[in-house]
């Protein structure tokens, strides 16, 4: 910070966390070079507390989502973004320093944000398509965000903004996250994720037949929340047969994504929901009707389902490659094909189906 006195958004995160942690001091690690004039890292800094709550922790706080200045943001209500993240991971108890992959992380969290103006809210879920921490053997690949229990929502002279924790799940977890709603998922496993702390050696909530059982309950009584579900591998395909043959459309997806997308649409359109599926250049958005059929408007396509249809269709949609049809819906088929996950440099790392 070059001006202390104009860190206006700084100070009231800092008179925040005082309140939790009164006089210690956290190791702090900020930006030498800005973002905005070429610099690597998009957060002007992240703090680092040691907590005793529930277990011994680090207690990461980022700086940045906010507008720690002055008021740029045309948006008078929030600051900037309208939060800043947090984070909480086990602590050794001979542990002095906070590991380097947690900031790391963070940081992709900024660039993630900074480029795509998608923002974090509690309730939501990212998949990291492998080990949030690289080098670690962990079965957390993904990761969810709710309120941090002990920062609650302050003013500041930018605007208001909240605390949102970053919370490290497994692929399990993530699909029931989908299939029901994220902040239920963490409820049922608050007891072995104390305070959402983020440990990496644990084994997935739902192994505890207690979570599980409320999961399945949860997904039965109220459905799903997931009403937009961003699809990498999402194409509406024309297959002409002929001169004399209507032509024929397909729905193509990816392996990787036809179960939950199958478990959606049972929590979804069997609760009068909508499901959209958003994909890079097309969206095609499944609703709840009597009569079974489709239609086009541009790069949206709109296919109505019956209760028959959405169990024949959810029972088809495996993880495997295949191309199939459902009985009730005339000039549609849906091809399931393989899924390559790749790293942040384009490489593919893993192959699906």
């Amino acid at each position: 910070m070059s001006d202390e006195i104009a860190a206006v958004g700084w100070d009231a995160i800092d008179q925040a966390l005082a309140q939790v942690y009164g006089e210690q001091e956290p190791k702090h690690y900020g930006t030498l070079i800005p973002y905005s004039l070429g610099g690597q890292d998009p957060l002007d800094g992240i703090s680092v507390y040691k907590s005793e709550t529930s277990i011994p922790h680090w207690h990461f706080v980022t700086y940045g989502f906010s507008e720690l200045y002055e008021k740029e943001f045309e948006n008078k209500d929030y600051s900037g973004y309208g939060f800043e993240l947090t984070f909480r991971l086990v602590r050794q108890l001979d542990e002095d320093e906070p590991p380097a992959w947690a900031l790391n992380l963070l940081q992709n969290m900024g660039r993630y944000v900074f480029n795509s103006g998608n923002v974090f809210r509690a309730g939501d879920y990212l998949d990291a398509n492998g080990p949030i921490c690289l080098d670690a053997d962990t079965h957390l690949t993904a990761l969810a965000f709710t309120h941090d229990p002990e920062l609650a929502e302050i003013d500041t002279p930018n605007g208001k903004m909240e605390f949102i924790q970053m919370v490290g799940i497994s692929e399990d977890e993530l699909e029931a996250m989908q299939t029901w709603n994220t902040l239920g998922v963490l409820q049922a496993g608050i007891r072995q994720i104390p305070s959402y702390t983020t440990d990496l050696t644990r084994t997935s909530l739902l192994q505890n037949p207690e979570v599980a059982e409320a999961v399945a309950r949860g997904m039965e009584e109220d459905g799903s929340n997931t009403g937009f579900l961003f699809v990498d591998q999402l194409a509406w395909e024309v297959e002409k047969k002929g001169w004399f043959n209507k032509p024929s459309n397909v729905v193509q997806l990816g392996v990787k994504q036809a179960d939950v997308i199958s478990k959606l649409l049972r929590g979804r359109i069997l609760k009068d929901k909508d499901l959209s599926l958003v994909g890079q250049q097309i969206t095609i958005i499944f609703r709840a009707g009597p009569q079974v059929g489709y239609s086009e408007n541009g790069q949206e396509i709109t296919i109505t389902l019956n209760k028959a249809a959405v169990e024949e269709l959810s029972q088809r949609l495996i993880p495997q490659e295949s191309q199939f049809t459902i009985s009730s819906l005339a000039g549609v088929s849906f091809q399931i094909l393989k899924t390559h996950i790749k790293n942040q440099e384009g490489a593919v790392v893993k192959t699906i189906g």
